[in-house]
């Protein structure tokens, strides 16, 4: 799916990366601490958040995420928007709570990142 078809699903802003939304999407993954990112977190995922701050964007690029989207309305700060464009991570805003969005996304062929636990 592309990064702008997700844009219509969550009814997202376009915070930063409007040039990048012909970016292909399979993967999301969603969580508040960036521990769980980092350990679980996969290359090309969508990175789901309600975190903030810059962390968040140095974190999306450790794991390479396509792109960032700040869930419940938050918005990043000025300098995270600029430490997203720099490292070119798009960076979208939804008013929907994580859970909805995900189930957005999951229903819409979106899968996420493997449970650990999973054998299957």
């Amino acid at each position: 799916m592309k990064l702008r078809e997700i844009v219509n699903l969550l009814d997202a802003e376009i915070m930063s990366g409007a040039e990048n939304m012909d970016e292909e999407i399979k993967l999301a993954g969603a969580s508040d601490l960036m521990s769980d990112v980092l350990a679980f977190g996969q290359p090309g995922l969508i990175l789901l958040t309600g975190l903030t701050n810059p962390q968040s964007v140095r974190t999306a690029d450790i794991i390479e995420a396509k792109a960032i989207v700040y869930v419940r309305g938050k918005k990043p700060d000025a300098d995270g928007i600029a430490l997203a464009q720099k490292k070119k991570i798009p960076i979208l805003s939804t008013q929907f709570m994580m859970f909805k969005a995900c189930g957005i996304l999951y229903r819409n062929g979106i899968t996420g990142v493997s449970d650990p636990k999973d054998k299957s």
